[in-house]
């Protein structure tokens, strides 16, 4: 039967886990992962469609390889959206399986029928690379390599396969295809004696790492390209787990609230080395960094996409190479002995380190949060976020792991949407561990020593702590119910509760100060929460009171803690208040009218 066919499919791609809303539309689909459930594969029954699709895109960024997700049709697949658009602007490899309604019904606007082309399809500019409907059972294995082929090829990014259900029932003996690898592009040998020429004739040059497709080996040849040549490294919005931020050559994070030393500097680079960025929005500071379409500064874009090069800035130079080619490739430049901007290099690594120095603030100081969150939590932990204000706390002061050291360790949106971090959060402390069976009617999970569905060799564990803001954390915070049916270990939420949706009032303050419309919060009491969903949990509302409370959740591992943290409202930012805002934005507009 091609539902049964589809899971064996997943299973020959090596996919173990699957994250999704059960639906009707694909009844057959679920039936293939109870067939298969002792040959490595597990469904993971979420709570709501948008929080199964952050799951999935999470796995994305962690694995490499696709993740997936399924929904039923209509609404399912709305629900779900907000994943699909976090994956394209991510880069993130990502398969969304819609159930379709059966194909005799087709354009009669049947029940929650859509035409999902149209709806996710290239010419929305933003949700997936290709759209593909299967009406032929024995097709099936084609169209799903290539969804894996297209979702993991050039720039990463999300693909949507539509399932009918009346083709899910069909027989088929069509034969399951190998598992797919990516093909890819190395740049050619002029590039890179252009490359190195234009490195040669540099004065203050400056690398930007980020986009997808990295890979442990590329990340280490980045700084074996960095260390060769004493280039400082700066990592793109939300890609700071890119290179090692303890490095001497680290330069800090170019994004949301970028660090203004870090600012300057790109602005008086001589040559910047973007290597898989975009270079969009929030990593050009609204495309003023690198003045759009022709930057000040000699660009060298390097991009997995063809498509990307040239789309906004005409660069001086542009490669098209995958990035486990492109960093291999620059690390093979052979280096001169010395170079003139050693104290260029320093300077850009001291700035950084001096943006580590946060004023205090009490009560409760974020910046000692987060600072106390690195030191007692071992290297390697996987830290999340969604959107809001508080995560500039987390950007500005961890310090993140390279990825070749232990994997991804950042998983935040660039896409800037609210509720990813909990799902997120979720689904990597899943994965950290053996698939093992779902909790039953009564939310008890089987006793230790019975068998798993699957009893092949489990990951080292590592910890996952999400940090969320009051908001944020609502957007999806009935996922807290899945980490605690599935088992999930070695899982921290931090609540940051300042009673605001705190990045729209602080624009408010800075645009229309003291007119405050729409962005309070009335928020219930998230510790009392926590425990009815299971999780341990502990409010905090001074500085000294967050590590023992962090110590005690560390202290049990076997069971999700949620950390209620109470913050003033007046608290904004790592660097401003609310009040500062508002006088500042009062004295402005006293000045425009005199």
């Amino acid at each position: 039967m091609a539902g049964h066919a589809l899971v064996e499919a997943l299973i020959a791609q090596g996919v173990d886990t699957v994250f999704g809303v059960p639906g009707e539309s694909y009844l057959a689909v679920l039936d293939g992962f109870h067939e298969h459930r002792e040959h490595g594969i597990r469904f993971i029954a979420c709570r709501q469609e948008g929080g199964a699709a952050f799951m999935a895109e999470a796995q994305g960024k962690l694995s490499g390889r696709p993740g997936i997700c399924f929904v039923t049709r209509g609404p399912g697949a709305t629900n779900a959206s907000i994943g699909l658009h976090t994956a394209f602007q991510d880069s993130t490899p990502m398969i969304l399986f819609i159930g379709q309604v059966a194909s005799e019904q087709r354009d009669r606007e049947a029940f929650q029928e859509l035409d999902y082309r149209q709806m996710f399809g290239p010419g929305t500019l933003g949700f997936a690379k290709w759209v593909g409907e299967v009406q032929d059972a024995d097709r099936l294995p084609e169209y799903v390599a290539r969804a894996f082929h297209t979702a993991l090829q050039g720039r990463p990014g999300p693909v949507v396969l539509v399932l009918p259900e009346d083709m899910l029932t069909q027989m088929t003996a069509a034969p399951v295809l190998p598992r797919v690898q990516a093909a890819q592009s190395y740049p050619s040998p002029a590039a890179l004696a252009e490359l190195r020429d234009r490195l040669l004739a540099a004065q203050r040059p400056l690398v930007i790492a980020g986009g997808g497709g990295w890979t442990a080996e590329s990340c280490a040849a980045l700084q074996a390209f960095a260390e060769g040549w004493q280039l400082p490294v700066g990592c793109a919005f939300r890609f700071q787990d890119l290179f090692d931020n303890a490095h001497p050559l680290y330069a800090g994070d170019v994004g949301i609230a970028i660090n203004p030393k870090l600012a300057q500097r790109i602005r008086e680079a001589d040559l910047v080395i973007a290597l898989g960025p975009r270079l969009g929005e929030m990593t050009t500071g609204g495309y003023t960094l690198l003045q759009a379409p022709r930057p000040a500064q000699t660009l060298v874009h390097i991009h997995a996409g063809a498509e990307e090069l040239g789309r906004v800035y005409a660069a001086d130079q542009m490669i098209n190479a995958s990035m486990s080619c492109a960093a291999q490739a620059l690390a093979s430049l052979r280096a001169p002995e010395s170079v003139a901007w050693g104290a260029w290099a320093r300077q850009a690594n001291a700035d950084y380190q001096g943006n580590l120095l946060p004023q205090a603030v009490s009560p409760l100081d974020m910046a000692e949060v987060v600072k106390t969150l690195g030191r007692r939590l071992p290297e390697g932990t996987v830290f999340t976020n969604g959107a809001g204000n508080y995560s500039g706390w987390l950007h500005r002061f961890h310090r993140y792991t390279g990825l070749q050291r232990y994997g991804r360790s950042q998983l935040a949106p660039t896409s800037g949407a609210m509720g990813y971090g909990l799902p997120a959060a979720v689904a990597a402390a899943l994965l950290q561990q053996s698939p093992r069976p779902q909790a039953d009617a009564g939310h008890r999970l089987p006793p230790e020593g019975e068998p798993r569905a699957w009893d092949g060799p489990a990951p080292e564990d590592r910890w996952v702590v999400n940090i969320a803001g009051d908001g944020d954390f609502l957007m999806n915070g009935q996922e807290l119910a899945t980490a605690t049916g599935y088992g999930a270990r070695r899982l921290i939420c931090v609540v940051v509760d300042n009673g605001t949706y705190g990045t729209i009032r602080m624009h408010q303050e800075r645009e229309y100060p003291g007119r405050v419309s729409g962005s309070d919060l009335y928020n219930p009491d998230f510790a009392a929460l926590a425990l009815a969903y299971g999780w341990r949990s502990a409010r905090v509302e001074r500085t000294e009171d967050f590590e023992p409370a962090l110590q005690a959740a560390m202290a049990a591992p076997e069971q999700p803690t949620l950390i209620h943290l109470r913050l003033s409202s007046d608290v904004s930012t790592s660097r401003s208040s609310l009040s500062a805002i508002r006088i500042a934005a009062e004295q402005r507009l006293a000045a425009s009218k005199s």
